[in-house]
């Protein structure tokens, strides 16, 4: 029963043994059941499958403990109001021996995580990405808390162009340099923030054998924030030709893709930079989303 692999210096030691025993302390009802870790593993959350219907969350590290508390309340009202399924808590358990904070127990949705060079239906689920995404900037946004990405696109300028510098070896710099210069000179946006998903990463989006878009997960970095955050999928999912379609639906103005570009550009580029010797599943998938970006912008 080896612990999830180590992703942070700062990281909980988690691993099926744990699982059991904190759901048998915590949730009764549900000891016994079978408990296996979902794979891919999360970057920021340890996942364990708990018997066929239920999936247990636990926070690898201090930074996102606050987002279990954040997911119970927000998900209840945010799911009636999206187009597919999301991950509405069930329970939510406080510290065991081994575990020093709250986690929860979520219903277990089917899919599978989107492979960007293996989309059954790309203008499909291009469409569907585009109905998802503008069905969350459409709620209500009284008393929602700031997104985690909730700053705006110049002000990760310096840890960009940090990151750039830490990878001179995987990325071109030159021309990366280039197309994060040109997103910063988009205009800002000139309406209010709105609802943001945050995260709209594959490891984050589920499909079904179809290729449509069949549950949406992990809104631990949801709140208020600009909408083009939530056009990053177009680079970290989708192929140039429903690239243009997921526009057409979701792109307000040319600034508004502009500045989005420059979000998955910065955002994968610090994927690299952090996780180029511990995660290579996601150091290729950021560069692969640098590539895309470099090949847009060009």
């Amino acid at each position: 029963m080896a612990a999830s692999r180590k992703l942070h210096p700062d990281e909980l030691d988690i691993d099926e043994a744990l699982v059991r025993r904190m759901v048998a302390e915590r949730f009764p009802q549900w000891a016994g059941l079978p408990v296996e870790p979902v794979e891919p593993a999360g970057t920021s959350n340890a996942m364990y499958r708990l018997g066929a219907e239920l999936v247990v969350r636990i926070p690898r590290i201090p930074g996102v403990v606050e987002e279990i508390a954040k997911e119970d309340v927000w998900l209840r009202r945010l799911a009636p109001r999206l187009p597919v399924p999301v991950p509405v808590p069930l329970a939510v358990g406080g510290p065991v021996d081994g575990c020093p904070w709250p986690w929860s127990v979520l219903r277990w949705l089917d899919g599978t995580t989107p492979d960007a060079g293996r989309l059954a239906e790309p203008g499909l689920l291009a469409r569907d990405l585009a109905g998802f995404v503008t069905a969350v900037r459409r709620i209500d946004p009284t008393g929602a808390p700031a997104a985690y990405r909730s700053e705006s696109l110049a002000s990760r300028d310096a840890a960009t162009r940090t990151a750039i510098a830490a990878v001179p070896d995987l990325v071109d710099a030159a021309a990366v340099t280039a197309a994060w210069e040109h997103a910063l000179g988009a205009p800002a946006p000139a309406g209010p923030a709105v609802w943001i998903h945050g995260d709209l990463q594959p490891g984050n989006l589920l499909v079904s054998p179809d290729g449509r878009l069949s549950a949406v997960i992990d809104f631990g970095c949801a709140g208020l924030g600009e909408p083009a955050v939530d056009l990053i999928p177009a680079w970290y999912v989708l192929p140039a030709p429903a690239r243009t379609a997921f526009r057409t639906d979701v792109a307000d103005d040319d600034a508004m893709w502009d500045r989005a570009r420059g979000w998955a550009l910065s955002i994968a580029l610090l994927e690299v930079a952090y996780y180029r010797d511990s995660d290579p599943r996601m150091t290729a998938i950021a560069r692969h989303v640098i590539a895309e970006v470099l090949a847009d912008h060009a």
